[in-house]
């Protein structure tokens, strides 16, 4: 999984170089100075506003503060050695000074403030990130995986959208889905399916058991008082593998997600289901229900699952991005720099910023010398 990106803690003096420290004091020296020796009916003392307004925009309150109050003192330095200091223009000058300082300075507390509880907000969801959705291993059994998620939400860092990993006896199950909605609100059912998930998945021998579990997990948790919304009203869309470390398959049940894409030796697949299934919360099905699809996936062969954020994102003249066309240009990458390559063209077709929660997780079989065929 990329690592998250933190948000800086609360202010000290400055947060850039140590250049930007300067230009305050130089400012409040060069306006003083000039001030001094200008003629009598030239004022430049107004013009030391500047210096506080400058340290709030990339420094701390601390920082700001220091401005401000040598600002005033250049203030009553110049009044002193001009005219004298308490004429009424150097004395409305200084009260003007005084009163628009306090007042950036106080802005810039509360923006401190607001730093503060950003902060806070974005080290809880972090912490939700990591619990709800643990990172991939690099390795298990006979596959490498790589997986991202980019949250639509940059306050939030995680949604609706979730994909999971769990070992069975015989091979390895792989979980992708998306809760109805996006952001915080998602969370809940994300939640509980992946915890369902990553209980059942060794349990169940087949696909169609298993799904029928999870089915069965969201509709209960709907019926439930805490629910929050009613049973028809929320639903999950997932696609469900299963991955045989023996032979050179992949079995899939798709729950009206969209299909997984296939790169072998440099083409694209698209694993269309002939029969999806509903959604996961608006099934109600037995086992005999869910249809397993078998689609070959041999050594060298990478799989990539994802949710429809990825192919929902638009460009400035609102195009979606076209991921069957493009993911082929990395179908050699082993999954985490094909990941990379994804993720970068896509915020780049959107322009930086996705409309929706997207996540991305991609699959390489390796041979039984636990290598890449071809490398």
């Amino acid at each position: 999984m990329y690592p998250l990106r933190s948000s800086p803690g609360p202010q000290g003096w400055w947060r850039p170089g140590r250049a930007l420290q300067v230009i305050p004091l130089a400012l409040i020296v060069a306006i003083t100075v000039v001030d001094i020796l200008a003629p009598p009916e030239i004022h430049l003392g107004p013009l030391l506003i500047v210096a506080p307004a400058l340290a709030a925009s990339f420094g701390g309150v601390l920082a700001t503060t220091v401005a401000a109050l040598l600002a005033v003192g250049a203030q009553v330095l110049i009044g002193l050695l001009r005219d004298g200091l308490t004429t009424a223009n150097h004395l409305a000058q200084v009260a003007a000074l005084v009163g628009v300082s306090a007042f950036i300075v106080l802005l810039r507390a509360l923006r401190a403030r607001h730093e503060r509880e950003l902060h806070q907000v974005r080290s809880v969801s972090e912490a939700a990130q990591r619990v709800l959705l643990r990172p991939l291993p690099d390795r298990i059994g006979p596959l490498r995986l790589a997986s991202v998620y980019l949250a639509a939400e940059a306050e939030a860092l995680i949604g609706g959208d979730l994909y999971a990993v769990a070992r069975t006896p015989t091979g390895t199950r792989l979980l992708v889905g998306d809760v109805r909605g996006k952001g915080l609100a998602s969370l809940g059912d994300a939640a509980l399916l992946l915890g369902a998930f990553r209980a059942a998945a060794h349990l169940h021998p087949t696909l169609p058991e298993l799904a029928a579990h999870l089915d069965g997990s969201v509709r209960w948790d709907h019926t439930q008082p805490a629910g929050g919304e009613d049973p028809g009203e929320s639903f999950i869309t997932a696609v469900i593998l299963d991955i045989p470390d023996d032979g050179a398959e992949v079995r899939m049940v798709d729950c009206g997600h969209p299909p997984p894409l296939l790169l072998h030796r440099g083409t694209v697949t698209t694993l269309t289901a002939r029969r999806p299934a509903p959604p996961l919360g608006l099934g109600d099905l037995t086992p005999d229900g869910y249809r397993v699809e078998v689609f070959p996936f041999r050594p060298g062969d990478r799989l990539l699952m994802y949710t429809d954020g990825v192919i929902e994102a638009r460009d400035s003249g609102r195009s979606f991005y076209p991921l069957d066309r493009r993911i082929g240009r990395w179908a050699h990458e082993h999954p985490a720099a094909l990941l990379t390559q994804l993720r970068r063209d896509l915020l780049a077709h959107a322009g930086g910023h996705l409309g929706d929660d997207a996540a991305l997780v991609a699959v390489e079989r390796l041979g039984p010398d636990g290598a890449a065929p071809g490398r």
